[in-house]
């Protein structure tokens, strides 16, 4: 007896050897600086606990419409309008239990057996996956890093071919905090309104900005709002990450087909997370003074980390969204400490775990396998503690 080839087909994940040895150092007793961080290391804010208990309180613990309740659904869309002038109604919402989940009933929504998706490299290690799973074909294209690893137009028109299926455009970018001008979506736009194919438009980090506007690729015109399905949720805009509630939006078709597989499968996203999350969308007064004072915190260590870094001559990619700092650790191969050499990226990440205990992900899953990623969803005195443990690392290292 065998399993599923399509299990078969998903790759182990080099990030969770490090994470689950940096867990396991810290329950053992030992002090652990942390960059390996995937969320905001905020509280949930006050007035969406309060909500989630409101609904306990009013019994709000049964089974919703597969698709989310209208209420939140309706705050969906005006939050939509608002914030990315894209105009949808309802039916066109499709709530799940996270965005990832939100991302895996896209893909297994539009593909079929053998369908490619171009996937600009670096790229969220889930996303080929997700693609395996739902029977397609990552394409992966190399992005250059003087261009802050952003896909251009004309490498996107190069790597279209018949096969393809659906584009994945990840904006603020994860691992490399990239964010896209205007003027470059809107060349990228253009190459697809030329051709037949699909975009999946992951906008989590949509508010975590800095210096720069978050632009959604759908509201390049009517086609292309046709064509994109845009991911989006409440993780990481409302440190939300354990009530696991994301959403899309998409055309009437794919909308259908999203919400009749969840049915299902999952069924509804959790009928209290979804009374919160519908009271999180529509308290403005709370939800921007909640963001304003998170994001000025995530700026203030984003400064703080390219400072240090800066001073210890590792070279890195500027973030202009999301929370982390992509650095290269090409120039540190081959070197050595304590007689053991540094090969991969993953060696460097391992042996500064091992040495100096500060978790770092290497980011050959992400498809950089010459380079480390570090989140600042961290403390700036971890930040402080944690540079500095690597300033020792990096002494120590020989040829």
């Amino acid at each position: 007896m065998e399993i599923a080839k399509r299990a078969k087909l998903i790759s182990p994940s080099l990030t969770l050897d490090i994470t689950a040895r940096a867990k396991k150092m810290k329950a053992d007793g030992m002090k652990v600086v942390s960059f390996a961080a995937g969320e905001p290391d905020f509280n949930t804010p006050d007035y969406i606990v309060e909500a989630g208990r409101k609904a306990l309180d009013m019994g709000l613990t049964k089974y919703t419409p597969a698709a989310g309740t209208l209420d939140l659904r309706n705050a969906i869309c005006q939050k939509l309008k608002n914030d990315n002038a894209l105009d949808y109604e309802p039916i066109h919402i499709v709530v799940s239990n996270g965005a990832k989940h939100s991302l895996f009933n896209a893909f297994m929504a539009i593909l079929n057996p053998g369908d490619e998706v171009i996937v600009p490299s670096p790229y969220w290690l889930s996303y080929p996956e997700i693609i395996k799973m739902a029977g397609g074909v990552p394409v992966f294209v190399e992005t250059k890093p003087e261009n802050s690893f952003k896909i251009t137009a004309e490498e996107l028109e190069k790597a279209i071919t018949p096969k393809t299926k659906a584009f994945i455009h990840n904006n603020p970018n994860n691992p490399t905090g990239a964010v896209y001008t205007r003027s470059e979506i809107n060349a990228l736009a253009a190459v697809i309104e030329r051709h037949e194919i699909y975009v999946v438009s992951d906008e989590i980090y949509e508010k975590l900005t800095y210096e720069r506007k978050h632009h959604s690729i759908a509201a390049y015109s009517d086609i292309l709002k046709e064509r994109t399905i845009v991911i989006n949720g409440m993780s990481k805009t409302y440190s939300m990450t354990g009530w696991r509630v994301g959403y899309a939006a998409a055309n009437e078709q794919i909308s259908a087909a999203m919400s009749s597989m969840q049915s299902h499968s999952t069924s509804n996203c959790n009928s209290i997370a979804q009374y919160a999350s519908m009271v999180a969308l529509t308290d403005k007064y709370h939800g921007e003074a909640f963001l304003e004072g998170m994001k000025a915190t995530f700026d203030a260590r984003r400064a703080l980390m390219m400072l240090r870094l800066s001073r210890l001559g590792l070279e890195f990619i500027e973030p202009k969204g999301a929370f982390y700092v992509m650095v290269s650790v090409k120039k540190l191969l081959g070197k050595s400490i304590e007689g053991q050499r540094i090969r991969t990226a993953f060696d460097f990440a391992s042996l500064l775990l091992e040495q100096e205990r500060v978790a770092v992900i290497p980011c050959e899953s992400f498809g950089a396998p010459d380079y480390v990623r570090l989140s600042y969803a961290a403390s700036e005195i971890d930040i402080e503690r944690g540079l500095n443990s690597i300033s020792s690392f990096l002494a120590q290292l020989g040829d």
